[in-house]
């Protein structure tokens, strides 16, 4: 472990669509590596609490009920690799979204962190880390199984499934006793929709790092710990690439 905890791993970027699992085998990389688990979503929430420039900006978006530009999110994900906890690598939840974001990381890790395409074709930049992208695939009802069963306990935020992580006592949190509640966007027409947009927002960044060769399909449909042995193979392979070995 404090080997995998020095070494430079990744950036690793988790693509799959919602409910694939990519938030909990995020969280168990970054442990395992000693990296930071970078979520758009948190970044955009830290933002806009904060108010600071971006966040003032995205919120204003998000009034007008538009969508927060890729310029604003590259530059909020910009700031945050550039803080110290990132110089080993980190673990992309939630980006890049799109092809523009994709293009747009891998022209910052070239430019920045020697890690872009020239290191994953060029050894002699081994030890530089490489972009790790891996592709969670879970099958569509699989999918909304998982979704449509999550409930949340709205006074600690934990998060059950009724079939396959059940509380104790149905709908109550094993925690604090609250009554467990159904998200608004885990309703199934609204899963639904999110599913439609993935597909055709998020599947091309999949398809531009596959032309890439860059791109590593992991079956999410698998125990939860499988799915996790095998991502660890996987970035174990490709750090091992990186420093030459």
């Amino acid at each position: 472990m404090a080997e995998e905890t020095s070494r430079r791993i990744g950036p690793v970027v988790l693509l799959g669509p919602p409910g694939a699992g990519k938030g909990t085998q995020a969280k168990r990389i970054a442990a395992q590596y000693g990296i930071p688990h970078v979520s758009t979503g948190d970044l955009l929430r830290d933002h806009v609490q904060r108010g600071t420039a971006l966040g003032q900006q995205a919120k204003e978006a998000m009034s007008r009920g538009d969508l927060v530009s890729d310029h604003l999110v590259c530059d909020m994900v910009k700031d945050r690799l550039r803080q110290p906890d990132c110089v080993r690598g980190s673990v992309m939840d939630g980006f890049p979204r799109t092809v523009a974001q994709a293009r747009w990381l891998d022209m910052f890790l070239e430019r920045e962190q020697g890690c872009g395409d020239k290191a994953f074709f060029d050894k002699s930049m081994s030890g530089k880390g490489l972009l790790i992208v891996i592709r969670l695939d879970v099958d569509y009802n699989q999918l909304l199984h998982r979704l449509t069963g999550r409930r949340t306990c709205p006074t600690c935020g934990r998060i059950y499934n009724v079939h396959i992580q059940p509380p104790c006592v149905a709908d109550t949190c094993d925690l604090d006793g609250s009554k467990l509640v159904v998200r608004d966007d885990d309703r199934e027409e609204v899963i639904r929709e999110r599913l439609a947009v993935y597909e055709r927002q998020t599947q091309p960044v999949a398809d531009y790092y596959q032309r890439k060769g860059r791109l590593v399909t992991v079956q999410g449909d698998l125990p939860v710990d499988e799915v996790t042995d095998r991502i660890f193979r996987i970035t174990g392979r490709v750090t091992a690439t990186a420093e030459g070995g």
